[in-house]
């Protein structure tokens, strides 16, 4: 049970402090050069961690040796993600709704792409989710 737990959880509370940093990003900056300083801790920290966790066994340019094109669109998809967070919020996107509005429309394209690309099947379920989706940002959006 934890170990099918604690992922979700450390998701849920870094993605509760990625809204505040996002959201509290100065409006004097760029955020593509705060980016810059957001990925060199992310590198390093992921470095740490990585030798951290394989004590004795790490070996990075072995692991480099394994790589697909996976971490280098990943990279560009993730910036994307900083950014877009950072110009709603500077666009006056409150941060109780601009996370749920993004989640709502990644819910019902991820279904499709659930569908489409790994054949997982398309259920009752998930198509009365996605109507309920649709109607939770019709209320969303209400002033």
């Amino acid at each position: 049970m934890i170990a099918y737990a604690w992922p979700i959880a450390l998701v849920v509370c870094a993605n509760i402090i990625y809204q505040i940093c996002a959201k509290s990003m100065p409006s004097n900056i760029n955020p593509l050069a705060a980016l810059t300083v957001t990925y060199f801790i992310a590198m390093v920290s992921s470095g740490v961690l990585y030798f951290a966790v394989n004590r004795g066994e790490a070996n990075l340019l072995a692991e480099y040796s394994k790589l697909n094109w996976v971490p280098f669109v990943f990279g560009m998809v993730l910036v994307g993600l900083e950014v877009g967070f950072v110009y709603a919020y500077k666009a006056g996107w409150p941060v109780n709704s601009a996370a749920i509005v993004q989640s709502s429309f990644l819910a019902v394209g991820l279904i499709l792409v659930g569908f489409l690309l790994y054949h997982e099947p398309l259920t009752w379920n998930k198509l009365v989710g996605v109507g309920v989706c649709i109607v939770g940002l019709i209320f969303i959006n209400l002033k």
